[in-house]
């Protein structure tokens, strides 16, 4: 796996060194410790790592919610670290988006695998995302044209490949994309 920027989260001081001891030892950065869950959010604004290690119980914030706002702003993979085997906490860890959970005290031979699933799961989750934005700007993009197609064979009297090669002339001619001239026809149709 390659080398990853992480932030670690945990109220005791010995489990952030172990931590911090092990991600170095498999080769990865380690740029910021928090004792609580509102300097992890803090540390995610400032360092956008690619993932937080965290435990759940800690105080001022605790890593669920610490989770929430990190998924929200800053999103990265989450490796929850607990020392509660609670169904409960299991589930509200997997609603803020952490992809893996290893209860302490844990193996060292645990971690690095632990890492390589949720940084895996979070990259994949990324471009599902990515793709899904992407088609929906394309349908998007094809309804327009569609709709500019129809307005230029209603008003100009074209058959449908006529105004779709009018609509492609236009954007080439332009630099332009299909969608903005297949905009500018529907906006110019909507002022008349």
């Amino acid at each position: 796996m390659q080398s990853l920027r992480a932030i670690i989260a945990d109220d005791e001081q010995l489990t952030r060194t172990i931590v911090r001891a092990r991600l170095e030892k498999l080769g990865h950065q380690v740029l910021a410790e928090a004792a609580d869950g509102l300097q992890a959010v803090e540390a995610a604004r400032l360092y956008h790592p690619d993932v937080i290690v965290m435990d759940i119980k800690m105080p001022v914030m605790d890593g669920i919610e610490a989770a929430r706002q990190i998924m929200t702003e800053n999103p990265c993979a989450i490796l929850f670290l607990s020392s509660f085997n609670e169904e409960e906490l299991v589930e509200q860890a997997g609603e803020t988006g952490a992809l893996a959970y290893l209860m302490k005290p844990f193996r060292k031979e645990d971690l690095g695998p632990a890492l390589e699933i949720a940084v895996r799961r979070f990259r994949q989750m990324q471009s599902q995302a990515k793709q899904i934005e992407e088609l929906k700007e394309s349908l998007e993009t094809r309804k327009l044209i569609e709709r500019a197609k129809g307005i230029l064979m209603d008003r100009h009297h074209m058959t449908e490949e006529e105004a779709f090669k009018r609509i492609h002339f236009q954007a080439r001619n332009q630099n332009k994309k299909m969608r903005e001239i297949a905009q500018s026809i529907i906006t110019a149709a909507e002022l008349l």
